[in-house]
């Protein structure tokens, strides 16, 4: 199973900004970097009027949509659980790094993003799989605390935390 790491947070503290700026530099580092984010919400990731829409809409289990610039698998539950994260891993391409968007109760690595300006309490406190704070503010705890503001260091923290492998 490739890397796995989530960053995690609470909402409006900056994680998908964070995994924005990470990704190039990860790739600087030589790694190839997937991400997968997680959602409460329902999604809709076409048009209810185009084609593929309405396959689904008409019973497909899976919907492929090709084109020469990418391609999206949409996938119906109609009712089944959710993937558990294995599951959807293994349904992603090979890569040395799977980033993860949110994902706070499984038991994985984890950088939390902490703003003391947002107000709330550091999550790190009752999770012990976070390695990592990465803030813009003072925080003094037994783990590495890391600056916000220095994507570069992150993504070097994050290499190295992983023992420099390109698993």
């Amino acid at each position: 199973m490739p890397h796995i790491l989530a960053i995690t947070g609470y909402s409006g503290s900056g994680k998908t900004t964070l995994i924005e700026a990470l990704l190039p530099e990860l790739a600087q580092l030589g790694w190839r970097v997937n991400v997968i984010k997680h959602s409460h919400h329902d999604l809709e990731l076409e048009p209810p009027r185009k084609d593929s829409a309405r396959f689904r809409a008409a019973g497909a289990g899976e919907v492929m949509v090709v084109s020469p610039f990418r391609y999206a698998i949409v996938h119906e539950l109609r009712g089944a659980a959710e993937p558990t994260l294995a599951e959807q891993i293994a349904r992603l391409a090979p890569a040395d790094l799977t980033l993860l968007e949110g994902f706070k109760s499984e038991e994985i690595p984890k950088i939390e993003i902490w703003r003391e300006a947002n107000g709330k309490p550091l999550l790190c406190q009752n999770d012990a799989s976070i390695v990592a704070i990465a803030t813009d503010s003072n925080a003094q705890q037994a783990i590495p605390v890391l600056d916000l503001n220095d994507v570069p260091a992150l993504a070097r923290f994050i290499f190295d935390y992983f023992g420099n492998s390109n698993a």
